[in-house]
């Protein structure tokens, strides 16, 4: 049986300011907001990047996203106030960055190929 949506979670202090910080970091407000305490946004049709209040698991989560543009995608994020980390390459073909949001969790945003 396959399954048919992903939800990755990342654990915040304030759900207010990571939704600030992801909409600079995605280019777009959240999706869905279910409640007070979480924001979704939907990244691909299956796919959802979420944030969840919960200050006592805050700052340790580690999340990739690939896009098919790095440099078009991180240009945005920048004039968008997000700083951006030098761009390494992986295993001679992935183009990849990290970006730490205010709690320390790590967004590694990449492009194959």
């Amino acid at each position: 049986m396959p399954f048919t949506e992903v939800f990755a979670g990342i654990a915040v202090r304030d759900r207010d300011a990571a939704i600030e910080f992801y909409e600079r970091l995605l280019g777009a407000p959240p999706t869905m907001l279910p409640n007070d305490d979480e924001a979704a946004w939907q990244l691909t049709g299956g796919g959802w990047l979420y944030v969840l209040r919960d200050a006592d698991r805050a700052g340790r989560a580690v999340v990739t996203l690939l896009v098919d543009n790095l440099d078009e995608r991180l240009a945005a994020a920048a004039a968008r106030g997000i700083e951006v980390g030098p761009i390494d390459t992986v295993a001679d073909s992935v183009r990849t960055t990290w970006i730490t949001d205010p709690d320390g969790n790590r967004v590694q945003i990449g492009q194959t190929g």
